[in-house]
């Protein structure tokens, strides 16, 4: 079985919007994607939530369409809510007003068991269905068998044990359906906090309803439903045009993720990208690649779609808007049973918005790299090392248990044609829009200490712009044992450059013993510190973008001051020869860059 992503257009209807009255209502739904997602910073109950903001929000059209989208991890809201919204109409064909829809299914079109969706239809007093609200929060528990909602190791589904909802009415006629709610809070471990957090979601989704229909109220639906007609056909224009301006071209490029559980050699995925400008549409063929592993490493549907749309996205023009009309001149041709495709129930997808997902979009924009200078980027460093861990234990200064994930050391991001690579990129499928803890904030909620976090110089990707380099960071329990939880990737195999430019230095993982030492633990969690203990992790560096010798000297000189890289690293890898003062030296740049082109010659 083959899926293709190339949604239909929206029907003809409704009122044709000059182009002031489309801006108008573009900023109209921008803001009430925005008023849904304030509600679930304010309101989240766990640090994922309201520190961390792992979460997403989007209005689609009655169809199913990615209408609007706001600041959200694009992982969350590209190639899957419109799947998500076509399973709730075929569950439910004739939604009513008050419903409110949980799903978190990988085999429905959610990313996976972790990300829990409260979807609610926006009807009209006539009963008719006009729009679709979606608001997306990643749990700190969601019922697994071990405390994490990444549980890489699981060998399916019933291993990984996390309650999976496919479109399940939770509210009816704005009443909850109580009976889901204790099945939640029976076996998720904090349930409090999972309340508070499916409280603010479904309060989110809410927001975005009342807004539609007060803007109905105000324009009418007519305009609203002529609205995303003629955004969807915009947004197709705009990438349309974006891909007849780039050059022609076909390109295969691949990886390999590092070992993991279920799979000792790894798993090697390739994608073969190809650039039609002759007729405005870019292809992505993701089916030559290994069938679903015992692993929670495959990628649901809407991962796999999803990572080769943001390897798309990220090589075009960044002004152009993320709905189904630009993303219809995306094909991504998908294989059932694949790895990096469609999964078959029971495989597990347990950390299917993150490892393989960085790994495809990776690929997809250094293909995009190779088809044409000046576009596509290097490689965003990947894997959840353990300064992203979910920590776990007893508080022993309450007595009570605690569940959270930390952000507290992102992957460096890569380089490109244009600028050097973004520091707190975290990972592809984020897009940098995940913040960045405060160190003081997480010894608050979790009985942690964290002693140190800096930039690791040296780890940059070297290139004309380099990528950004990875992260030092070390912390154990404040008392007691905590138990971290982790998925980790590219400690083998780094995050590759393109045109040229080299990779990013490999992740690690290791374990301070109470006498100084150090040891590596295991790519995968979880690992168990105790008291006196630490755990150290140092982030991915982001690939290189172009050779590093072609980089200018005075940005080189500037990381050596800035503490990016070392002085001997900008004479060995960019061939920048510095003076006493730190500033280049000219000549000795010269005569180290001639030697380095009568090599190559």
């Amino acid at each position: 079985m083959t899926s293709v992503q190339a949604a239909p257009a929206p029907g003809r209807t409704g009122e044709r919007l000059d182009g002031a009255r489309l801006a108008v209502l573009s900023h109209r739904f921008e803001a009430i994607v925005r008023r849904m997602s304030n509600t679930l910073a304010r309101s989240g109950r766990s640090g994922v939530l309201n520190t961390a903001r792992d979460f997403s929000c989007c209005v689609l059209t009655a169809a199913g369409e990615v209408l609007m989208t706001g600041d959200s991890p694009p992982i969350h809201v590209m190639g899957g809510p419109d799947l998500q919204a076509r399973s709730m109409l075929e569950f439910y064909p004739r939604p009513r007003a008050g419903d409110a829809f949980l799903h978190n299914s990988p085999y429905h079109g959610n990313t996976h068991a972790a990300d829990h969706s409260i979807l609610v239809p926006v009807v009209d007093d006539d009963g008719v269905h006009r729009f679709t609200v979606l608001a997306k929060a990643h749990q700190a528990d969601c019922g697994n068998s071990v405390p994490t909602t990444y549980m890489a190791s699981a060998r399916d589904v019933y291993e990984e044990g996390a309650l999976i909802f496919p479109v399940v009415r939770v509210q009816d006629a704005y009443a909850d359906c109580a009976d889901i709610l204790r099945m939640c809070e029976m076996r998720i471990r904090v349930p409090e906090q999972w309340r508070g957090d499916y409280l603010a979601v479904l309060g989110s989704a809410r927001i975005g309803e009342r807004a539609l229909l007060q803007l109905a109220d105000e324009v009418g639906w007519d305009a609203l439903t002529g609205f995303a007609r003629d955004w969807l056909d915009y947004g197709e224009a705009r990438m349309e045009a974006a891909i007849r301006a780039l050059p022609a071209g076909v390109a295969t490029t691949a990886t390999r993720h590092d070992p993991f559980p279920g799979v000792p050699d790894g798993v090697p995925i390739q994608a073969t990208v190809a650039v039609r400008p002759e007729a405005g549409m870019i292809e992505v063929d993701l089916r030559d690649n290994p069938d679903c592993v015992p692993s929670g490493l495959n990628l649901s549907e809407a991962s796999s779609r999803t990572a080769a749309l943001i390897g798309v996205f990220n090589s075009v023009d960044h002004t152009i808007p993320h709905n189904q009309g630009s993303f219809r001149r995306v094909r991504v041709a998908l294989r059932d049973n694949c790895v990096v495709g469609i999964p078959r129930h029971p495989f597990s997808c347990s950390v299917a918005t993150t490892n393989l997902a960085n790994r495809v979009g990776n690929l997809v924009q250094r293909a995009m790299a190779e088809i044409g200078a000046d576009m596509g980027l290097a490689e965003v460093g990947s894997g959840m090392s353990p300064s992203e861990a979910v920590v776990s234990g007893t508080d022993e200064r309450t007595g009570a248990p605690f569940v959270n994930q930390i952000f507290i050391g992102p992957n460096g991001g890569a380089g490109g044609p244009a600028a050097d690579g973004w520091l707190t990129m975290s990972d592809l499928g984020s897009g940098g829009t995940l913040l960045l803890d405060s160190v003081e904030i997480d010894e608050l909620k979790q009985p942690i200490v964290i002693h140190r976090r800096r930039l690791a110089p040296d780890t940059e990707g070297a290139g004309r712009h380099r990528g950004a380099p990875g992260l030092e960071v070390e912390y154990g329990p404040l008392g007691g044992t905590i138990a971290a939880i982790y998925a980790n990737d590219g400690s083998i195999n780094p995050m590759m450059g393109a045109r040229g430019g080299l990779p990013g230095a490999p992740s690690a993982q290791l374990k301070r013993e109470r006498d100084g030492t150090l040891r590596p633990v295991d790519i995968c969690g979880p690992v168990h510190v105790e008291d006196g203990e630490r755990l150290l992790a140092r982030t991915s560096g982001g690939g290189g973008y172009g050779p590093p010798h072609t980089r200018a000297p005075g940005a080189v000189a500037r990381d050596v001051r800035e503490g990016w890289i070392t002085a001997a690293r900008a004479r060995e890898v960019y061939l920048v020869a510095l003076d006493a003062d730190g500033h280049p030296d000219p000549d000795g740049t010269a005569r180290l860059r001639s030697r380095q082109a009568s090599s190559a010659g």
